[in-house]
């Protein structure tokens, strides 16, 4: 029984390999692993970014809510002065609350500009996950289109149906306008389903 498993393994490498899928094969196992860590990568720069964006978000707030409630005690502190009889201690007494909080709302404002800073320099993963992305995609879209061609080349010819030609040629500038083109998704599946798959 081992005598035959063997002899049926290799008769597979065998025809793998006369039809050149033993390439395709290998490039898929050494593709894949890297596809899966280069999404681990883009996941974990992600995760980096929101951790940045949600860390500056909770240090700016406070920072707001100082600038507002000191705004909030100048202009009250104003309005009663301005109803009171003049008194020239109650402003200088409001002359110094105005500076102090001009003071500190200078202060909070410029904190306030490094966590917004902070949160734009945060954005810099999508430059950097973007490329990963794209190479992923790519990677994808070369093995279905391998998968495709491997399927139609190889189908039994009674499902077998004549096959674009296009499709050797990579994808295709401008499908709108040509009958023979498997342009989207949809198109593929339908291919698949009229080649029994």
């Amino acid at each position: 029984m081992l005598a035959r498993v063997g002899q049926i393994t290799r008769t597979l490498h065998d025809s793998l390999r006369e039809l050149g899928l033993d390439k395709v094969l290998e490039k898929a196992t050494t593709d894949i692993p890297d596809v899966r860590e280069r999404l681990n990568y883009v996941a974990r720069m992600t995760e980096q970014a929101a951790q940045r964006v949600l860390n500056a978000t909770d240090a700016a707030i406070p920072l707001q809510e100082r600038i507002d409630a000191g705004a909030d005690e100048i202009l009250n502190g104003w309005h009663s002065a301005l109803k009171a009889p003049f008194s020239e201690s109650n402003y200088r007494d409001m002359a110094t609350l105005t500076m102090q909080c001009l003071v500190d709302m200078r202060n909070d404002t410029s904190a306030t500009k490094q966590q917004l800073l902070d949160i734009m320099m945060a954005q810099d993963f999508q430059d950097l996950t973007g490329q990963v992305i794209r190479k992923v995609t790519d990677l994808a879209h070369n093995l279905e289109q391998q998968l495709v061609q491997l399927l139609i080349d190889y189908a039994p010819s009674e499902v077998k149906r004549e096959t674009p030609s296009s499709l050797l040629n990579g994808p295709q500038i401008n499908p709108a306008n040509k009958s023979d083109v498997v342009a989207d998704q949809s198109q593929v599946d339908d291919l698949l389903d009229s080649l029994g798959f």
